[in-house]
Order: structure tokens, then C-alpha cells, then sequence
């Protein structure tokens, strides 16, 4: 798996992302699928990054490939963080966001201004090869908006809205999004970390 590197998810959205992000790396970026990697990673850790810790480990344990995972979600001030760690999980996994993001708002219904605010928090975790490991994190303030609005994104873009754009982050282009996302943040923190590690392996 020399010069690749396998992102743990097999959400292509956020593929997407990481692949324009890291694009100047100059690494082949395979999602578990497109590496061959076929497991269930039970995320039990109680913050990002311990998740993020749990799924980078698992594949790379699988593969002895550079490994990068995420841990993400959406944590409203108002409903005390929810839903945090349990952001993909809220509500059941099988749950859709529309369904997702219409209980968010509704349960901030007559809450106005900033105490609706909340942010987007992403944990970035890397195995190496010999067995070593980064982690960084980025975070992206804003406001549940009033209603849904954006076809971009996924997940709760179209809820998050944004004061300082005047947009949810499914409004934005890919382009924008990835300058000021939560995870576009932490995978900026964690190139200088891979580049220092292949400097040190003469890759």
C-alpha cells in the first residue's frame, strides 16, 4: 500500500472532501471499499477522537497501510451537545437526515438568535505503517438555522447555517466548503504531519 493512503468511511460525500483536500500529496486516496476492506467498527468511544482512534487502528490492523479515520458530528449548545458523538447514530442509524434535521429544529422551536448556536467538531486520526499516530481536530462555529436550506453537503449542512456567509453549509460550493469545514480544518492540520512522517521514511 506504498504511496496510498485508506480514509476509513465508505461515505462518498465525505470522500470527496478528503480527496480535493489532500489532493497535492500527490497519494492515491482509497475508501475502505476500494481498498477491500470490509469490517464492522464499533465506535464506543466518548469523544471524536477516540472514535477517530478506534476506526484508523481497526484498518490499519486490516491493511499495515497509512490509515486516516474521521469522527464528526454536530453539537448544538441548546440541546446540551446533542447529538455529538452520536451524530451519525441519531435518532437509529437508518434514520435520514430530512427526518434528522426537521427534530433539531423542531426541538428549537422559539429559541432565537445565539442560543441556537452550535458547531460542527471533527477529529482526524492517522496510523502509520510502523505503527505510530497523529490525531488533529477542527471546528466550525455557526447557528441551527429556522428551516432546511442547500442541496450541497450532507448530513446537517442544510442546517447549519453560517451568520458571517449568510448560508447554510449546503449552500455552499464544494470549493467554499471546504475552506471553513470542520474537517477541511482538521485534514489542513494533519498534511504538514503525514508529509513530516513519508520525510522521515525518504518517501
Amino acid at each position: 500500500m506504498e504511496n496510498k493512503i485508506i480514509f476509513a468511511t465508505g461515505n462518498e460525500g465525505k470522500m470527496r472532501e478528503v480527496r480535493e483536500i489532500l489532493s497535492d500529496l500527490g497519494m492515491e486516496i482509497l475508501s475502505m471499499k476500494e481498498a477491500g476492506v470490509s469490517m464492522d467498527i464499533v465506535e464506543d468511544g466518548t469523544t471524536f477522537e477516540e472514535n477517530a482512534r478506534i476506526k484508523a487502528r481497526a484498518v490499519q490492523k486490516a491493511t499495515r497501510a497509512l490509515v486516516l479515520a474521521d469522527d464528526s458530528g454536530l453539537a448544538v449548545d441548546y440541546l446540551n451537545g446533542e447529538p455529538g458523538v452520536y451524530s451519525a447514530r441519531y435518532m437509529g442509524e437508518d434514520t435520514s437526515y430530512v427526518i434528522k434535521n426537521k427534530s433539531i429544529i423542531d426541538r428549537l422551536k422559539g429559541i432565537e438568535g445565539s442560543a441556537r448556536s452550535a458547531r460542527f467538531c471533527c477529529a482526524i486520526a492517522a496510523v502509520f505503517p510502523d505503527g505510530s499516530e497523529a490525531v488533529t481536530e477542527g471546528i466550525i462555529e455557526g447557528v441551527i438555522a429556522e428551516s432546511p436550506s442547500g442541496e450541497g453537503g450532507f448530513g446537517y449542512d442544510p442546517i447549519f447555517y453560517l451568520p458571517e456567509r449568510g448560508m447554510t453549509t449546503a449552500e455552499l460550493s464544494a470549493e467554499e466548503k471546504n475552506a471553513v469545514s470542520h474537517r477541511g480544518n482538521a485534514l489542513r492540520k494533519m498534511k504538514p504531519l503525514i508529509k513530516d512522517w513519508l520525510g522521515r521514511q525518504g518517501l
